[in-house]
């Protein structure tokens, strides 16, 4: 059989972009000038305790992310990218604690897929949240996907160059700080036709969810 060169949309992916935030608290104070202070009597603080600022910032609930390659099972691997190594290939990352991403390819006969699995960690839950709701207005068209972490999206798309078709689907989840991104993607070379919806939407959403477990686990 002759090899098939890919098209150009299957060669250049677009690396996640790390969104960091920073959160901090300051406390300032001064000399009591109150009557209490002045009588030597101690403040009454029991009803300000409960509204006080914090003095430390909130525990991570993920402090890493976690090695992407080994986040989903063999045959999973082998499932969704027949012909694929079940290891897998890191992408370079610029700081490995905040962003990884595995990615599995391959063309098996005349049929294609690529997988991505990406984690990015973040400073706080809201971060993240804000980071995950910017994402999924980019992405219209999905619909959630209920039972996977804090919150889940699952959105898949069509695309035609040189008459090949090749159908993506996306899931974005976060789980409280962390943020699970999953890209999957297939062409037939023969047909020139794409995979239908609902096999790249159920492989995108299996590997999300044991993308999620790893994280847990990690």
């Amino acid at each position: 059989m002759r090899s098939l060169p890919l098209p150009l949309a299957l060669t250049a992916r677009l690396a996640p972009v790390a969104v960091l935030a920073t959160a901090g608290w300051a406390l300032s104070s001064g000399p009591d000038t109150s009557p209490a202070a002045k009588d030597g009597t101690p403040p009454d603080t029991t009803h300000r305790s409960a509204s006080a600022p914090a003095t430390q910032a909130a525990t991570k609930t993920y402090a890493a992310a976690p090695a992407p390659c080994e986040a989903l099972a063999g045959k999973t691997v082998t499932s969704l990218v027949p012909g694929a190594k079940a290891a897998g290939k890191e992408i370079p990352s610029t700081d490995t604690e905040v962003r990884r991403t595995c990615s599995w390819n391959a063309l098996k006969g005349y049929d294609y897929r690529w997988l991505d699995v990406s984690f990015e960690v973040m400073e706080t839950d809201e971060a993240a949240q804000k980071s995950f709701q910017e994402r999924v207005a980019d992405r219209s068209g999905g619909g959630d996907v209920p039972g996977l972490g804090d919150s889940a999206y699952s959105v898949v798309n069509l695309t035609t160059e040189d008459k090949q078709q090749t159908r993506e689907g996306t899931v974005l989840v976060r789980a409280a700080n962390a943020l699970v991104m999953i890209t999957y993607n297939g062409s037939d070379f023969e047909s020139k036709k794409a995979p239908g919806t609902t096999e790249i939407n159920k492989g995108a959403i299996k590997a999300a969810k044991e993308a999620v477990a790893a994280l847990q686990d990690g």
